[in-house]
């Protein structure tokens, strides 16, 4: 970072005293400016939007909102503002989720200024080059709200996750995909299957590259790097992103590094769709955890009835809110007795999409290597794949303007 362009900092802490002692800490480095101070999550979202630090230096505990979920929404008004936690405890929990969200750094208070102040650099140096690429790069993507009025917002995460295996999550990932991907609002499909996953054989592509090519160096990452590893779909435009080509290799993808891969893909595309394994991995659980919204298939067994409604159970003890899960039932018979109303009713999450039983016109795509929704977009499964695509268009313009009422109260 050049020496005469100052690191602009906002202290966020409930303790008075607190903020004033970091403050001192960092009068005397000529490269860091305090631009601001606050006592609250409330108020750090509001000054954070006002002020535009490069670094916020925030405290993990206060009485309106953790610094957790202040860092979350700071990071989707200012994605390249860096965020460094402080907590009086070096909780594992705590760290694993605050970088999930976006932070870069934690530290156990009171850090040593010498431990500050070289996180403040790091971090300075990030939102600088992160600043830098945003002002060069278009906007990841236009989605068109319920009144038909342009929203311009950061890219999205979806994840398709049953934890059933064999519901057709990859089916749905893949024609999903397809069905977003537009020159407005290019998408990108990750495999997240990383022992046996099969994005790629969905579009009969061979294997270069993959997630392994750009986990490592996630703390590097450009739009450009991201775009030469991704597998450039031809027909459609899409850009995939395929799973290690080697079940041995699957160990070496890290959860936290996957997770930060996903969050700076919303700076590349408007929609990052990701399949992922029905077991809870770490790196299943790293893309759960960062998604903005989550495709939840069930079939009409009762297997994959009862472990959905075992992951909602999980999801509503673990702070997934029930407005970011979208309920779809896949292969749908109307033969067998089980309704997608009953379902909805007694898992008390509504399913949203019903896509219909089709085995050999599915099957025969799968097997030739081209999705169904290049083939036939007029199929009754394309249809309502569409739909899905349709509302989880509507869902995350529904989100994005939620953002701030929640943050309000």
């Amino acid at each position: 970072m050049p020496v005469q362009e100052k690191i602009r900092v906002l202290i966020v802490d409930d303790i008075a005293e607190t903020r004033e002692n970091i403050r001192r800490l960092l009068q005397f480095d000529p490269e860091i400016e305090v631009v601001g101070a606050a006592k609250s999550g409330k108020e750090a979202i509001d000054l954070s939007a006002q002020l535009k630090p490069d670094v916020v230096i925030m405290d993990i505990n206060m009485p309106d909102m953790d610094g957790i979920t202040a860092t979350e929404a700071i990071r989707r008004k200012i994605p390249y503002a860096q965020v460094v936690i402080l907590s009086v405890q070096s909780d594992a929990h705590y760290m694993q989720r605050a970088m999930r969200v976006g932070a870069r750094d934690f530290l156990t208070k009171p850090p040593s200024i010498d431990e500050l102040t070289a996180a403040i650099h790091h971090a300075g140096v990030t939102a600088h080059e992160e600043r830098i690429r945003a002002a060069q790069a278009l906007p990841p993507g236009v989605i068109p709200g319920a009144a038909g009025v342009p929203l311009t917002f950061q890219g999205k995460v979806i994840v398709v996750y049953s934890p059933k295996g064999g519901t057709g999550c990859t089916m749905i990932a893949t024609n999903l995909a397809l069905a977003l991907q537009s020159p407005e609002t290019p998408t990108a499909l990750v495999d997240g299957n990383m022992l046996y996953g099969d994005v790629a054989i969905f579009f009969n592509e061979q294997v270069k590259n993959s997630v392994l090519d750009l986990t490592p160096r996630v703390e590097e990452l450009d739009a450009d790097v991201v775009k030469e590893v991704m597998i450039d779909h031809a027909a459609s435009g899409l850009h995939i992103l395929a799973a290690p080509p080697k079940p041995e290799l699957a160990v070496k993808v890290i959860s936290d590094q996957f997770a930060k891969l996903l969050q700076f893909m919303r700076q590349v595309y408007a929609f990052t769709i990701v399949d992922t394994a029905s077991y809870l991995t770490d790196i299943t659980q790293a893309a759960l955890e960062v998604a903005d919204l989550i495709v939840l298939v069930t079939t009409q067994d009762i297997p994959a009835i009862k472990n959905a409604n075992t992951f909602l159970t999980m999801a509503d003890a673990t702070g997934i809110p029930r407005n970011r899960i979208l309920f779809v039932m896949n292969r749908y018979d109307r033969r067998i007795t089980i309704a997608p109303e009953s379902v909805s009713k007694s898992l008390r999450q509504e399913i949203v999409a019903v896509i219909p039983f089709d085995e050999r016109a599915v099957g025969n795509s799968i097997n030739r290597g081209q999705p169904l929704f290049i083939e036939n977009k007029a199929h009754l499964v394309c249809k309502s794949i569409m739909a899905l695509a349709e509302l989880t268009r509507n869902r995350v313009v529904k989100l994005e303007m939620e953002i701030e009422p929640m943050i309000k109260k």
